[in-house]
């Protein structure tokens, strides 16, 4: 239970690491195999069947994963690819690290999904790739980006990074495209501390991302030089922590669709919050609890002053100079000026989220 009466601090994730982690680790350091090892490769196996796809191959981050999705299907300089203006910026920093061009489209007015409709107008001669985005675990109109792809003759790579194990009507997340790219970071639902991987059903693609990972051989030992690739290998310590977050896997699940569940009910009173929903009927995971609010800051420095975090939504990508992009995405302001993640995480107390409930209703109070 929280003391009310001595200072607490609630940060705004949650996730425990327990004594058989640890374990896990220690196991994997004394077999004396740290690097990619055969913990990876089952660590592989393990996702493969959890999702349905034949095909995982794990790296260093989510990012890399994007990456090297990039360079399997062979997007190059002047290629163009499109992505939403609401995403963090690695979505567009793969691309770019590759020479090609990121073209925006603005996001729904009501969740900060791509908005589908608006992608035609984007296509030119030189567009190679779509790449949607699937923030805190909620599905894209996957169906309409597949026609578009396959009537233009474009690839499809999914940045699933908040979308792991989310489901929609036919699957998981990330796995009906020509690649899914996941990540496995701290504030996910499978965290490694650092570590992604990417989701194919194609074997030539598969093969090719395996060289990749390792500046571009298949065989470190007696190798031949196949293509470009660099040194993206996982290792055998960090998967040993994703096999016991896999352990953990419905557990997680449940407590951030309870959590989820907890502030949908106690903040309907709350008009000056809105909560932007996640469809947790239909197998969306809401990893993170977003509302906007017209009075971000005061209510950041309003909680902060009670020792709660809060984390603002990150910029708009049309923002970042470095991208060189002049349009209007008139939907995606509200997003980054009002967005806000509560306090959350699979390991976040429901006590934590009471009295962050409390403060809130405070706040309101003193509007």
């Amino acid at each position: 239970m929280i003391d009310t009466k001595t200072q607490i601090s609630i940060s705004w994730w949650r996730t425990n690491f327990t004594e058989k982690d640890i374990r896990r680790v220690t196991e994997a350091i004394a077999s004396g195999c740290v690097s990619q090892g055969p913990v990876v490769a089952e660590f592989e196996r393990r996702l493969a069947i959890a999702l349905g796809v034949p095909y995982i191959v794990a790296t260093t981050s989510g990012s890399v994963a994007l990456l090297m999705a990039l360079m399997a299907w062979g997007i190059k300089r002047d290629d163009e690819v499109i992505i939403p203006n609401r995403t963090w910026i690695a979505t567009a920093h793969a691309p770019m690290m590759l020479g090609a061009k990121v073209v925006l489209v603005d996001v729904l007015p009501d969740v900060p999904l791509m908005d589908v409709a608006q992608i035609k107008k984007k296509i030119t001669t030189r567009t190679k790739a779509i790449m949607p985005v699937c923030l805190n675990g909620r599905s894209v109109d996957m169906e309409q980006v597949w026609g578009i792809a396959k009537e233009y003759g474009l690839t499809v790579i999914e940045d699933g990074a908040q979308g792991l194990f989310s489901k929609r009507a036919g699957g998981y997340i990330g796995t009906g495209s020509d690649a899914g790219c996941f990540s496995l970071s701290i504030a996910k639902l499978l965290p490694t501390g650092q570590g992604g991987f990417v989701a194919t059903k194609n074997r030539e693609i598969y093969e090719r991302l395996k060289r990749i990972r390792t500046h571009g051989v298949d065989d470190v030992i007696t190798c031949t030089f196949y293509e470009m690739g660099f040194n993206f290998r996982f290792t055998d310590i960090h998967a040993s922590l994703g096999l016991g977050q896999l352990d953990q896997l419905e557990e997680r699940i449940a407590n951030l669709k309870k959590i989820y569940s907890l502030y949908e009910k106690k903040l309907k009173g709350l008009h000056f919050l809105q909560l932007i929903p996640v469809d947790i009927l239909k197998g969306e995971i809401p990893i993170y609890i977003e509302v906007l609010c017209k009075k971000r800051q005061s209510l950041i420095n309003f909680l902060a002053s009670h020792n709660i975090q809060v984390r603002p939504f990150y910029p708009d990508l049309d923002t970042a100079p470095h991208l060189k992009i002049f349009d209007e995405f008139p939907n995606s302001r509200a997003f980054s000026e009002q967005g806000l993640v509560l306090p959350c995480g699979p390991d976040q107390p429901l006590e934590n989220i009471d009295y962050v409930v409390q403060k809130l209703e405070l706040f309101s109070k003193e509007l």
